[in-house]
C-alpha cells in the first residue's frame, strides 16, 4: 500500500528535492505541516533551495527519516517561496509549533538569539495527484 501525497505534510521529515539549472537534483530533508491542502516548510531565506525555487518552481517530495533516506515514493510537485501572504505564513507558522512542539520553539528561541529568524522564509509545496 504507498503512501497518498497529500497526506506526506503529516511525515516527521520529508525530503524536498529541488533542481539546478543543469537539471541536477539536490535533496533536502525538511520540517513540514499540513496546511490548507498543502505542504508548508519554513528554511533560510538565503539558501540556494530558495533559490532554486524562485528560478524554477519542479520538486519532488518523499517522506524520509532525519538523514534523508527516503522510506516512501516520491512525488512530483510545484514549490513556491510565500512573499505576500502573512496570513499564510502565520498558518504554516501555527502548524510546525503544533506539530514539533518544543524542538520548533528552541528553533525560533536560537533563530532570534542569532539574529536569524528575519531571513526565515516560507515554501509551500503542492502535490501533483
Amino acid at each position: 500500500m504507498s503512501l497518498h501525497p497529500t497526506s506526506l505534510g503529516y511525515e516527521r521529515y520529508i525530503n524536498l528535492e529541488t533542481f539546478k539549472r543543469d537539471g541536477q537534483g539536490v535533496k533536502t530533508p525538511v520540517w513540514c505541516a499540513a496546511v490548507d491542502g498543502a505542504i508548508g516548510i519554513f528554511t533560510d531565506g538565503t539558501s540556494f533551495k530558495v533559490k532554486r525555487i524562485r528560478r524554477e518552481g519542479r520538486c519532488r517530495v518523499a517522506a524520509c527519516d532525519v538523514r534523508g533516506k527516503v522510506s516512501g515514493a516520491w512525488h512530483d510537485g510545484t514549490a513556491r517561496v510565500v512573499d505576500d501572504d502573512p496570513a499564510l505564513e502565520a498558518r504554516v507558522y501555527a502548524a510546525l509549533l503544533e506539530k514539533y512542539g518544543w524542538q520548533m520553539a528552541i528553533g525560533n528561541f536560537t533563530s532570534r538569539l542569532f539574529g536569524r529568524i528575519g531571513r526565515r522564509k516560507i515554501l509551500m509545496v503542492e502535490l501533483k495527484l
